[in-house]
């Protein structure tokens, strides 16, 4: 069994936020008709990404970090795809899909590992795991609008 590091669950959350940030700009910049649902979410991200930072910074120290860890948390396991090349914007907007799905899960995970933190990481993980529910939401309008 694996155990992660906040400061590595909280890095690979930005990473995560930043990628998929790039992603729907780079969708966005593809297809003018949604372009600014897909700015949206890439703003969104980046804000998501000072988020997770910011978080961390406040309420994580040294001495916490030492002794806490998250227990079984693979990272590797919540791997998204965000190649782009030689896809259509349906292909895309799926792949964005797959992406949020997999965030989601990562965001719910990390929050339940972190309970036993201080309030404000599982809180954080917590928002960000809804937020990636609605915007699959709006993600399965944007495909059903292209059937």
């Amino acid at each position: 069994m694996s155990s992660c590091t906040a400061s590595a669950v909280v890095n690979f959350a930005a990473q995560l936020e930043a990628a998929s940030a790039s992603l729907y700009e780079a969708i966005a910049r593809t297809h003018e008709k949604e372009q600014n649902i897909l700015t949206e979410l890439a703003k969104e991200n980046a804000k998501n990404e000072r988020l997770v930072t910011r978080t961390y910074n406040e309420v994580v120290s040294d001495a916490l970090e030492t002794g806490f860890s998250f227990e079984g948390l693979d990272l590797s396991d919540y791997t998204v795809d965000y190649r782009l090349e030689n896809k259509s914007y349906s292909e895309a907007v799926r792949m964005a899909l797959t992406n949020e799905e997999e965030a989601q899960r990562f965001y719910q995970i990390a929050a339940e590992e972190s309970k036993s933190l201080l309030a404000d990481l599982p809180k954080m993980f917590e928002k960000l795991a809804r937020q990636r529910k609605d915007r699959k939401a709006l993600l399965c309008k944007l495909i059903q609008a292209l059937r």
